[in-house]
């Protein structure tokens, strides 16, 4: 075996011209392919945590059927067994209770629907840095019986700090739920359609508003690693009775955005396809010059005895290390590349005016990096394999077919 693959080698550098120009044509495929993946990976990896963590968290508690309904009714006590979630469950840096409802704002004659949401200021700061979205007035306390407000709700309403907002909606099994409330701040919420829509108060002040003390409608999760999500979620439905309790991820409560992520990736891999399409149509190119060239030499192996097996081995062998030469090519150009790009990300400003400040509105650093994942660079190997052992069909299919008297007249 050592010897075959010792000729093989020998064989691919007889014409050194060709296999120079092989690989390299394989190697800015997988080049381009590397870099692309890795930029599209990167960016969607960077803009679904900003998402996320903006609000949503990586995982939820409910009660069982709440996501569906999204329905006051489905408030739960949150006692002692849910609290102890973060002892039982590695990876949990916290628990983010929240209390959530639709109600009527007003100011005058203004009016607007809005999502009031009661927080723990301190565990909801501490996973979505809601104090640092604060661009007028202050944050809440944990007693506060003031709201804080979304830019959007202040421009609609014609409010400002110190101004009083009433809120008029439906508590907890019906009770009436009406208040007025000062304006502490204002904030700048990264999601548009959100940050027309959304007032926070403090977790005691709303539940006393909806008549629902000591209950909350969604234990958000604050996770960090998004990788132990899955873990995380199926530990918690162990321990929880899921006749009561629904766990769910991030991706089964914002499933738009992972049908946006999987429409972008199947256009990038589409794109991928076609261009090693046209690398393939290059190797065929060479192996059809290369199988032509040397009938001859096929003819006079298989005269002296050398069985087709072996020889169309040799040859297959061949083939698939100018492939995997043009691949490692390819990954040692682009490995540096998107590793200095994962350091140094490519600023928003390059990609035009405004681009930066729209990154930033959804709560994310304005560059756009490249994820350093291992998996890309051998996922392109691994491709380059493929289509250099099914264009080696062809040599194997000559072999096999091959009359040695006729080979050694051609």
């Amino acid at each position: 075996m050592q010897t075959i693959f010792k000729l093989a080698f020998r064989n691919i550098w007889r014409n050194k011209r060709r296999t120079f120009i092989t690989a390299a044509a394989v190697a800015f495929a997988v080049f381009i392919a590397s870099t692309m993946s890795s930029f599209q990976k990167g960016i969607w990896d960077k803009v679904t945590e900003g998402s996320v963590s903006l609000f949503f968290g990586f995982g939820q508690i409910h009660q069982k059927g709440y996501w569906a309904e999204q329905s006051l009714n489905k408030a739960f006590d949150y006692d002692d067994q849910l609290k102890s979630i973060v002892e039982k469950t590695p990876n949990i840096n916290g628990l983010v209770p929240r209390i959530e409802s639709f109600a009527l704002a007003s100011e005058g004659n203004l009016t607007r629907g809005v999502l009031l949401t009661g927080i723990d200021p301190i565990a909801e700061n501490k996973m979505t840095g809601l104090q640092s979205r604060i661009i007028k007035g202050d944050y809440l306390d944990t007693d506060d019986s003031a709201v804080i407000i979304a830019e959007g709700v202040a421009s609609k309403l014609k409010l400002n700090v110190g101004d009083t907002l009433v809120v008029i909606g439906q508590g907890y099994h019906g009770v009436n739920a009406a208040g007025k409330f000062p304006i502490k701040g204002i904030f700048s919420f990264g999601m548009p359609a959100l940050n027309k829509r959304l007032v926070y108060l403090s977790l005691p002040a709303a539940q006393k508003l909806y008549g629902a003390e000591g209950k909350i409608t969604t234990l958000a999760l604050d996770i960090s690693d998004k990788k132990q999500v899955p873990k995380i979620i199926s530990s918690l439905q162990n321990q929880l009775d899921t006749s009561n309790y629904e766990v769910l991820s991030w991706e089964e409560m914002i499933p738009e955005l992972m049908e946006a992520r999987a429409l972008d990736e199947a256009g990038g891999k589409l794109t991928i396809g076609i261009l090693y399409m046209l690398i393939a149509f290059g190797i065929f190119g060479t192996i059809l010059m290369m199988t032509k060239e040397r009938e001859y030499e096929f003819g006079v192996l298989t005269a002296i005895g050398m069985r087709r097996g072996l020889l169309s081995f040799t040859v297959w062998i061949e083939t698939v290390l100018v492939g995997l030469l043009g691949a490692l090519m390819g990954i040692l150009l682009s490995a540096p590349v998107v590793y200095y790009m994962h350091i140094h990300p490519i600023p928003m400003e390059t990609m035009g005016e405004g681009a930066a400040e729209a990154f930033e509105k959804f709560g994310m650093s304005a560059d756009l990096p490249t994820t350093f994942e291992f998996e890309i660079f051998f996922t392109q190997a691994f491709i380059i394999f493929i289509i250099t052992s099914i264009l080696a069909i062809y040599p194997l299919w000559k072999i096999g077919r091959l009359k040695p008297v006729e080979a050694m007249r051609a």
